[in-house]
């Protein structure tokens, strides 16, 4: 592929990316909303062993990748933030009834 020509090349191929991104994101949602059947509190949801396994193994993926490890680190953390929060929810509507 070529580089871009002008800035709105480079914004098309941005949004095509942050399609794929959100394409993959759903299919993230799916998983973890199998996992959250499995967890019985909100300690199991939190999981911090998981979140830093999962954090470090993200930093290690960027460095092969070119992608900087703290932008990595930083957009990891609040994907997972935004998982979490999504589990909790739900862990607390069908507490709820």
């Amino acid at each position: 592929m070529s580089a871009p020509q002008s800035l709105d090349q480079v914004r098309a191929r941005i949004d095509a990316l942050d399609g794929e991104l959100i394409r993959l994101l759903a299919q993230r949602q799916g998983l973890v909303n199998t996992a959250a059947t499995f967890k019985k509190d909100e300690r199991a949801v939190r999981a911090p062993d998981r979140v830093a396994q999962v954090v470090t193994l993200a930093r290690e993926r960027a460095t092969v990748a070119g992608l900087a490890p703290d932008v990595a680190e930083a957009v990891w953390r609040a994907m997972i933030g935004a998982f979490i929060d999504l589990e909790l929810d739900e862990h607390a509507e069908l507490a709820q009834g």
